[in-house]
């Protein structure tokens, strides 16, 4: 890890958390990732050995602690007091991204897998009642065999499934992928895309009504852009 020759905190601070991938490691452990399969999820273009080394680097620091799995099959990661200090840390970046870097995408940023990721992780499985529930996602815009997902929904829990589960589809959508990110990200309503025609839902309509709950948007969603502002 290579300093920056000062006695400065800030210095100091940054030497360990400026490292590419470092604070996108720590939202993932933050948001309840703790294995290292799906820490290389929210990574992707992180090679499996770099993300190893920033792991040791985090550990060596005392910011992640390694335990054994508790099927002691593995490892799994977890923030130390020091760790979740820097938390806060990492949302106020994430506020002030929302806030004054927000703009079109560029279509490498056009992400399905960590879309995916994303959605498995924060949307609100209990909007759908305790019985499972099967959405099946249709992306219109993606490949034959990258267009169409299924989320399993139950006991508020939910899991990403790379092929069709053996159960009954309860909810149908069908969108695009920019869409969709522009809905997690806040940037459109999912009422405004649906009105548009980009977005369909069939299925029960209770599940239907509940869809928008459980499509949860991103914690920072609500952060208005000031980038347009700013501009005028």
């Amino acid at each position: 890890m290579k300093g920056y020759g000062q006695f400065c905190p800030i210095a100091k601070a940054s030497e360990v958390f400026c490292q590419r991938w470092t604070t996108l490691i720590l939202r993932d452990l933050a948001g309840g990732a703790t294995r290292f399969s799906q820490l290389q999820r929210g990574v992707p273009l992180a090679s499996p050995t770099l993300l190893s080394r920033r792991l040791k680097e985090l550990e060596a620091e005392g910011i992640v602690e390694r335990r054994q799995s508790a099927e002691r099959r593995g490892w799994t990661y977890h923030l130390t007091d020091a760790g979740e200090e820097f938390v806060p840390i990492v949302m106020a970046l994430g506020t002030w991204g929302q806030r004054w870097s927000r703009r079109d995408l560029g279509e490498d940023e056009i992400d399905l897998d960590l879309f995916l990721w994303a959605t498995e992780n924060t949307v609100d499985a209990s909007a759908f009642g305790k019985r499972r529930t099967v959405v099946q996602m249709n992306f219109d815009d993606q490949p034959a065999h990258k267009s169409c997902w299924w989320f399993i929904n139950e006991n508020d829990a939910c899991e990403l499934c790379l092929k069709q589960p053996g159960f009954e589809v309860d909810l149908y959508v069908s969108g695009n992928l920019p869409d969709l990110i522009g809905i997690w990200r806040g940037d459109v309503s999912l009422q405004s895309v649906a009105d548009a025609g980009r977005l369909e839902m069939h299925g029960n309509s209770r599940l239907v009504k509940a869809f928008p709950r459980w499509l949860s948007a991103s914690s920072l969603a609500h952060v208005a852009s000031q980038r347009q502002q700013r501009r005028v």
